[in-house]
Protein backbone atom coordinates (compact mmCIF):
# COMPACT_ATOMS: atom_id res chain seq x y z
CA UNK A 1 0.00 0.00 0.00
CA UNK A 2 1.89 3.09 1.14
CA UNK A 3 5.44 2.91 3.24
CA UNK A 4 5.79 6.37 4.95
CA UNK A 5 9.18 7.25 6.91
CA UNK A 6 8.75 9.79 9.94
CA UNK A 7 12.24 11.76 10.45
CA UNK A 8 13.13 14.49 12.41
CA UNK A 9 15.57 15.14 15.91
CA UNK A 10 15.18 13.03 18.63
CA UNK A 11 12.50 14.57 20.75
CA UNK A 12 10.66 16.22 17.43
CA UNK A 13 7.12 13.63 17.95
CA UNK A 14 7.74 10.83 15.82
CA UNK A 15 6.86 8.21 18.21
CA UNK A 16 3.09 10.41 18.92
CA UNK A 17 2.59 11.60 14.79
CA UNK A 18 2.91 7.68 14.43
CA UNK A 19 0.75 6.55 17.19
CA UNK A 20 -1.53 8.55 15.68
CA UNK A 21 -2.03 7.50 12.61
CA UNK A 22 -2.00 4.27 13.56
CA UNK A 23 -5.33 4.72 16.03
CA UNK A 24 -6.69 6.25 12.65
CA UNK A 25 -5.80 3.74 10.56
CA UNK A 26 -7.00 0.86 12.69
CA UNK A 27 -10.81 2.48 13.04
CA UNK A 28 -10.61 2.98 8.85
CA UNK A 29 -9.91 -1.27 8.59
CA UNK A 30 -6.39 -0.61 6.80
CA UNK A 31 -3.98 -3.08 7.45
CA UNK A 32 -0.50 -1.99 8.54
CA UNK A 33 2.50 -2.53 10.33
CA UNK A 34 4.83 -0.18 12.64
CA UNK A 35 8.14 -0.35 13.01
CA UNK A 36 11.65 1.28 13.68
CA UNK A 37 15.15 1.70 11.88
CA UNK A 38 17.54 0.58 13.57
CA UNK A 39 16.12 -2.47 14.50
CA UNK A 40 13.10 -4.18 13.26
CA UNK A 41 14.49 -7.59 12.98
CA UNK A 42 16.52 -9.72 15.68
CA UNK A 43 19.36 -8.75 13.97
CA UNK A 44 18.33 -5.44 13.42
CA UNK A 45 17.87 -5.07 17.11
CA UNK A 46 21.24 -6.62 18.04
CA UNK A 47 23.01 -3.67 15.72
CA UNK A 48 20.44 -0.87 17.37
CA UNK A 49 22.60 -2.13 20.74
CA UNK A 50 25.56 -1.78 19.10
CA UNK A 51 25.42 1.53 17.22
CA UNK A 52 23.85 3.21 20.33
CA UNK A 53 25.74 1.99 23.66
CA UNK A 54 28.25 3.96 25.02
CA UNK A 55 30.59 1.20 24.80
CA UNK A 56 34.14 0.64 25.42
CA UNK A 57 34.62 0.80 21.79
CA UNK A 58 32.97 3.33 19.51
CA UNK A 59 32.13 2.38 15.81
CA UNK A 60 33.97 4.64 13.43
CA UNK A 61 32.16 6.91 11.01
CA UNK A 62 32.23 4.71 8.23
CA UNK A 63 31.38 1.77 10.67
CA UNK A 64 28.37 3.20 11.96
CA UNK A 65 26.87 3.80 8.62
CA UNK A 66 27.81 -0.06 7.41
CA UNK A 67 25.97 -0.93 10.97
CA UNK A 68 22.67 1.00 9.90
CA UNK A 69 22.66 0.32 6.17
CA UNK A 70 23.10 -3.98 7.34
CA UNK A 71 20.13 -3.27 9.56
CA UNK A 72 18.24 -1.90 6.73
CA UNK A 73 19.05 -4.60 4.32
CA UNK A 74 17.62 -7.40 6.39
CA UNK A 75 14.88 -4.88 7.56
CA UNK A 76 13.50 -4.43 3.88
CA UNK A 77 14.03 -7.73 3.31
CA UNK A 78 12.17 -9.61 5.90
CA UNK A 79 9.32 -6.84 7.12
CA UNK A 80 8.64 -3.85 4.89
CA UNK A 81 8.94 -5.61 1.28
CA UNK A 82 7.18 -8.21 2.49
CA UNK A 83 4.53 -5.92 4.02
CA UNK A 84 4.06 -4.16 0.89
CA UNK A 85 3.44 -6.85 -0.72
CA UNK A 86 0.36 -7.55 1.51
CA UNK A 87 -0.94 -4.24 0.88
CA UNK A 88 -0.28 -3.24 4.02
CA UNK A 89 0.64 0.36 5.15
CA UNK A 90 4.04 0.53 6.71
CA UNK A 91 4.58 3.22 9.27
CA UNK A 92 8.48 3.41 9.67
CA UNK A 93 10.10 5.66 12.61
CA UNK A 94 13.38 6.49 10.39
CA UNK A 95 14.48 5.34 6.74
CA UNK A 96 17.63 6.26 4.61
CA UNK A 97 17.06 9.62 5.13
CA UNK A 98 18.36 9.40 8.34
CA UNK A 99 21.63 7.89 6.76
CA UNK A 100 21.89 11.28 4.72
CA UNK A 101 21.23 13.37 7.55
CA UNK A 102 22.98 11.37 10.58
CA UNK A 103 26.07 10.61 8.18
CA UNK A 104 26.58 12.57 5.47
CA UNK A 105 25.34 15.66 7.41
CA UNK A 106 26.34 14.77 10.85
CA UNK A 107 29.16 12.58 10.09
CA UNK A 108 30.60 14.25 7.02
CA UNK A 109 31.00 11.20 4.94
CA UNK A 110 30.30 11.43 1.33
CA UNK A 111 26.39 12.24 0.43
CA UNK A 112 27.39 10.42 -2.81
CA UNK A 113 28.71 7.09 -1.07
CA UNK A 114 25.68 6.98 1.42
CA UNK A 115 23.45 7.35 -1.58
CA UNK A 116 24.82 4.13 -2.88
CA UNK A 117 24.81 2.44 0.07
CA UNK A 118 20.90 3.38 1.27
CA UNK A 119 20.13 2.02 -2.87
CA UNK A 120 22.02 -1.16 -1.97
CA UNK A 121 21.09 -1.61 1.18
CA UNK A 122 17.21 -1.26 0.08
CA UNK A 123 17.13 -2.65 -3.49
CA UNK A 124 16.27 1.05 -4.23
CA UNK A 125 12.95 0.98 -2.12
CA UNK A 126 12.14 4.43 -1.46
CA UNK A 127 8.85 5.62 0.81
CA UNK A 128 5.76 7.43 -0.78
CA UNK A 129 6.27 9.97 1.79
CA UNK A 130 8.99 10.80 4.32
CA UNK A 131 7.21 13.18 7.28
CA UNK A 132 9.77 15.81 8.51
CA UNK A 133 9.30 16.81 12.27
CA UNK A 134 11.07 19.79 12.26
CA UNK A 135 12.41 21.04 15.52
CA UNK A 136 15.00 23.36 16.71
CA UNK A 137 18.06 21.99 18.13
CA UNK A 138 17.38 23.66 21.75
CA UNK A 139 13.83 22.68 21.81
CA UNK A 140 15.11 19.39 20.88
CA UNK A 141 17.65 19.45 23.83
CA UNK A 142 15.52 20.50 26.00
CA UNK A 143 12.54 17.62 25.59
CA UNK A 144 15.27 14.78 25.51
CA UNK A 145 16.31 16.28 28.77
CA UNK A 146 12.44 16.12 29.99
CA UNK A 147 12.28 12.98 28.86
CA UNK A 148 15.11 11.71 30.52
CA UNK A 149 14.08 13.40 34.24
CA UNK A 150 10.92 11.73 33.39
CA UNK A 151 11.63 7.97 32.83
CA UNK A 152 15.65 8.18 34.51
CA UNK A 153 16.57 6.90 30.66
CA UNK A 154 20.07 8.25 29.91
CA UNK A 155 20.73 9.58 26.40
CA UNK A 156 22.33 6.90 23.99
CA UNK A 157 25.51 7.72 22.32
CA UNK A 158 23.66 10.09 19.25
CA UNK A 159 21.65 11.85 21.20
CA UNK A 160 24.75 12.79 23.27
CA UNK A 161 26.35 14.60 20.50
CA UNK A 162 27.53 17.88 20.22
CA UNK A 163 25.08 20.58 19.52
CA UNK A 164 27.02 21.28 16.05
CA UNK A 165 26.25 17.59 15.16
CA UNK A 166 22.80 18.25 15.53
CA UNK A 167 23.10 21.38 13.91
CA UNK A 168 24.21 19.33 10.57
CA UNK A 169 21.90 16.65 10.83
CA UNK A 170 18.98 19.28 11.01
CA UNK A 171 19.83 20.72 7.79
CA UNK A 172 20.82 17.62 6.30
CA UNK A 173 16.83 16.75 6.60
CA UNK A 174 15.70 20.33 5.94
CA UNK A 175 17.80 20.42 2.48
CA UNK A 176 16.80 16.70 1.39
CA UNK A 177 13.18 18.26 1.74
CA UNK A 178 14.06 21.38 -0.49
CA UNK A 179 15.58 18.93 -2.78
CA UNK A 180 12.73 16.36 -3.44
CA UNK A 181 9.40 18.64 -2.22
CA UNK A 182 6.89 16.26 -3.74
CA UNK A 183 8.53 12.94 -1.34
CA UNK A 184 8.62 14.71 1.57
CA UNK A 185 5.87 16.38 4.18
CA UNK A 186 7.45 19.10 6.31
CA UNK A 187 5.77 19.64 9.81
CA UNK A 188 6.44 22.52 12.52
CA UNK A 189 7.17 19.90 15.37
CA UNK A 190 6.78 22.85 17.81
CA UNK A 191 2.90 22.81 16.76
CA UNK A 192 0.16 20.35 19.33
CA UNK A 193 0.11 16.73 18.41
CA UNK A 194 -3.40 17.08 17.52
CA UNK A 195 -1.90 19.92 14.59
CA UNK A 196 0.51 17.99 13.48
CA UNK A 197 -1.98 15.20 13.40
CA UNK A 198 -4.38 17.05 11.24
CA UNK A 199 -2.19 18.46 8.81
CA UNK A 200 -0.48 14.88 8.41
CA UNK A 201 -4.35 13.64 7.39
CA UNK A 202 -5.04 16.66 5.18
CA UNK A 203 -2.10 15.91 3.59
CA UNK A 204 -2.72 12.01 3.18
CA UNK A 205 -6.27 12.91 1.78
CA UNK A 206 -5.09 15.70 -0.81
CA UNK A 207 -3.02 12.74 -2.11
CA UNK A 208 -5.97 10.50 -2.20
CA UNK A 209 -4.69 7.86 -0.07
CA UNK A 210 -7.05 8.20 2.54
CA UNK A 211 -10.96 9.21 2.45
Amino acid sequence: MFFLAFEGLDGSGKSTLMSQLESHLRIQNKSFIKTREPGGTLIGDQLRNIILSKGAEVPSPRTELLLYEASRSQHVDLVIKPALEKKQWVLCDRFTASSVAFQAGGRQISGDQVDWLNDFATDSLKPNLNVLLDLTIEESQRRRQSRAAATGETEDRMESEAESFHRRVREGFLKQAEQHPTDWLVLDASKTPEELFNLLLTELKSRKWLE
